[in-house]
Order: C-alpha cells, then structure tokens, then sequence
C-alpha cells in the first residue's frame, strides 16, 4: 500500500467515525457511556476476531510468534483506546454532535508535538500549518466561538490526549509486529472489558436499556470499530502518525454533516468557511507528499532537467 492509498483510506475512516457521533448521541439515551463503549467494543473485536486467528497461525508458520512485549503493547493501545473512548462517550451526553467533533480534533495539533517529544520524529513542514488550520477550522465549524465551554466539552476535549498518544503509537507497533488484525483485535478486546467491568461496578446496567440501543451499537461496534478502526490500524502501518491525525480529523466535517442531515444541527456562515479551511489543509497533508514523490520520478527519467 503506498501513503497515498493509506490517506485515502484513512479519509474512509474518518467519515465513518462521523457517522458514528450521530449513533453514539441517540445511544446515550438508553445506557451509560461505560456500558455502550464495552459493548461495542467487544462487537468490534469479534468481527476482527476471525481474521486475527488467520494472522496468529500465519506468525507460527514463519516462526514469528508473538513475544510477551507484544502483548503489552496491545494492552497499552487498548488502555489508551478505553480512556479516549469512554472520555469521549460521557462528554457527548451533554454537548452536541459538532461540538464533540470539533473538541475531539484537538488530538491533531497534539500528534506532530508528541511525536517529536517522545520519538524525536521530526514532521513535514506541510504539517504544522495544515494541523494548525484543522482547528482553526474546526473551531468555526463547531460554532464554539457562540458558545460556553461546559463540562461535557471538557470530557471531550480531555479525550483527546490518549487519543493523540494512540494515533501517535498504533501504526508503529502495528508494522512492527506485523499484525494490524491481531493488533486491532486485541485492543478492542481490552478496551470493552475494561469499559463492562467499569461499567457493572458505576452504572445502571439493565438489558431493556441495551436492547433499546440495539442498533446504534450495533451500528458502532461492526462499522466505526470493527472495520473504521481496523482500517485506521492498516492505513496507519503506510502514512505518516502527524499526517493520518490531520486526514482523521476530518471526522469533524462528516459529523458536522451528518449532524446536519440527521438531527438538524445548521451550519452557519463561519461555519462554511471552517469546512472550507479544514478541506484546504487535509488536501494539502494528502497532496504535498504526492507532488514530491512524482518530482522525483521525473527527476530520475529526466536528469537533464
């Protein structure tokens, strides 16, 4: 898979996950953030399951076994998974679907920063003003300058520090096991135990509530876990940490759309301009790399040139 076909598939995630602000939101309805999260998470990792058992007896013929230290670092990225979702899960009960989408983009600016504090990694000059534009943008598409920042929107906005370190951090232990289904697997297994133990120990848990949210979990676990977070595992092992934030935080835009096609939430005239200036940027991580890489092409046919 080449970075290209890795941000365009990293682009399906994110309108996946947009999608998923509207389920999440009708879910909340009926269960505790802890208890939905759990649930469909463990949808999300028996769907991968059955591809997982293929990759764990593919690792045996080839002599490559999973170590005790790949186990921790799947455990890590579901940790990570789990604090980031269900952060992410309670903030959402009381602010509203664009809103959650824009607080959750501040995981974008975090990425660039925590990989050059933590990994020494250096990002593209294309990243810095595209990851500052993806807020700015998503600052006016949300409408939070109309707004008071409330405690839902600091659960949100809390949410995206694990979520920084986990976009940060997947695809690198990913490609270093060789295992994106293995790896998604294990850390949705872990990420919907955690949340039902939390869950049974904090929350009401009543199988009428769950039934009642049947579909929106339904919806979550099979499409935004089992295949949109799969697919972020996969991409993520070919693009760029910095740039598969920025692509990803195009779940903003989709949120905001579908807030608008589903729950009547309008957008108003700065909030266009934010669609136009997030657009703008996503286009300029997915493209600069493109035009590089076809300069040097054309370098090495032509080196008179």
């Amino acid at each position: 898979m080449t970075r290209f076909h890795a941000n365009l598939l990293l682009t399906f995630v994110a309108l996946i996950w947009g999608s998923a602000f509207v389920a999440q939101n009708r879910g909340m309805a009926n269960v505790g953030p802890l208890l939905f999260t759990g649930v469909r998470f463990l949808i999300g990792a028996l769907v991968v399951l059955p591809f997982a058992l293929l990759e764990w007896r593919r690792l045996g013929r080839e002599g490559r076994p999973l170590v005790k230290l790949d186990g921790l670092h799947i455990a890590g990225l579901g940790l990570l998974m789990t604090l980031g979702a269900v952060m992410q899960q309670v903030g959402i009960q009381y602010t509203s679907v664009t809103n959650a989408g824009f607080l959750t983009a501040v995981y974008v600016p975090l990425v660039p920063v925590l990989a050059w504090l933590l990994l020494r990694q250096v990002a593209h000059w294309s990243v810095w003003p595209a990851a500052a534009g993806c807020l700015v943008g998503a600052f006016l598409l949300s409408g939070a300058h109309e707004l008071r920042i409330g405690l839902g929107d600091l659960w949100v906005a809390g949410s995206a520090i694990p979520w920084a370190v986990h976009v940060l951090m997947v695809g690198r232990w990913a490609d270093r096991m060789g295992a994106p289904f293995l790896v998604a697997s294990g850390q949705f297994a872990v990420c919907g135990v955690l949340s039902l133990i939390a869950a049974f120990g904090m929350e009401p848990v009543h199988w009428s509530g769950l039934v009642a949210a049947a579909w929106p979990i339904a919806y979550t676990g099979i499409v935004s876990v089992g295949i949109a977070f799969t697919a972020q595992v996969v991409a993520q092992r070919y693009a760029h940490a910095a740039d598969a934030a920025i692509i990803l935080s195009a779940e903003t835009l989709f949120a905001a759309a579908f807030g608008y096609a589903l729950l009547g939430e309008r957008l108003n005239t700065a909030g266009l301009i934010g669609c136009g200036l997030m657009l703008a940027c996503i286009l300029l991580v997915q493209l600069t790399p493109l035009v590089r890489t076809l300069r040097q092409r054309q370098i090495l046919t032509n080196p008179s040139n």
